[in-house]
């Protein structure tokens, strides 16, 4: 029986982990993958406060050390169910059933893939899913955006103010994006969209030196690009939890930045939930919340 099982061992599981630890509770976390969530694909992170750059596995090892070290316990094994009785939560995974006081979900979210061979390879070395976090590695080069939606067409413009060429990808021959955003785009001059396209093959080995896109007919064409941002929405990793907790029709789990659920002793953290911001830090600042708050649960307060 431990205090806290956290699910999810990214930046929110993690620093809920560190909070929780502090607070002298025994805290048990569950991670399906790598520990340290996406951040790990990102070769160069710049926007954690105090820590001017570093990758995001050495970040990612750096968070490891310091749960480890105050003495967490790490299972690297997949959820397949979550069940309460009463006070006591139990967290079934392929490896065994493991209970708690209470639990923080810290799933996060998945970005979409394309689906092309080849693409897991080159996340990290030419494909990626945040202009916010990795744009400016890209300053006065050749990049394109997969997508048409509000997300894609944000990211588009935010490149567009670095890269010296930017080409939108999309599918549809249409863009779904807001017209606001339509209307932006189309007044900037280092911005091409392309209509009407897939992307059907990466060029380069190691690292991307461009793509292939296809239209309906099959016809193929290469397009040399230096970086690749896709941007075809996120699946939220929630669906085991759908009998205990509330989800949004996106597949979000319903929670405020207070970080709780309607299930009692059962809180959320990071990427998973509904809000507006996805980013290393907000995952962090939920993983603080979500601790306190089950530190304040357990303990009757």
């Amino acid at each position: 029986m431990y205090d806290i099982i956290i699910i999810g061992g990214g930046p929110a599981g993690l620093t809920a982990a560190l909070y929780a630890l502090r607070a002298n509770k025994s805290v048990l976390v569950i991670e399906k993958a790598a520990f340290g969530g996406q951040i790990t694909f990102s070769p160069k992170v710049e926007n954690i406060p105090g820590l001017p750059a570093l990758s995001g596995n050495d970040f990612a090892a750096a968070l490891v050390d310091q749960v480890l070290e105050l003495g967490a316990e790490l299972e690297p094994a997949e959820v397949t169910g979550l069940k309460t009785d009463g006070g006591v939560k139990t967290v079934v995974t392929d490896d065994g059933d493991y209970s708690a006081k209470a639990v923080i979900i810290a799933t996060g979210a998945r970005h979409r893939r394309l689906g092309v061979p080849g693409e897991e390879e080159l996340i990290g070395s030419g494909i990626s899913f945040c202009a916010v976090c990795d744009g400016a590695f890209y300053q006065g080069k050749r990049v394109g955006v997969v997508g048409g939606g509000n997300s894609a067409l944000q990211e588009a413009l935010l490149l567009s103010d670095l890269a010296e060429k930017v080409m939108v990808i999309q599918n549809l021959d249409f863009l779904t994006g807001e017209k606001k955003l339509c209307d932006a785009l189309s007044e900037r001059k280092n911005v091409e969209v392309i209509l009407g396209h897939t992307v059907a093959g990466f060029m380069g080995e190691g690292s991307l030196s461009g793509v292939v896109i296809e239209n309906a007919s099959g016809e193929k064409r290469e397009v040399p690009l230096e970086g690749l941002f896709v941007a075809i929405g996120l699946l939220p990793q929630n669906e085991i939890f759908s009998d205990i907790i509330e989800l949004d029709p996106a597949g979000y789990a319903k929670s405020g930045e207070n970080c709780l659920t309607a299930a009692e002793g059962i809180f959320v953290a990071g990427d998973c939930r509904t809000k507006n911001v996805r980013q290393v830090t907000t995952a962090a600042a939920d993983g603080a919340v979500a601790a306190l708050a089950a530190c304040a649960y357990i303990d009757g307060r």
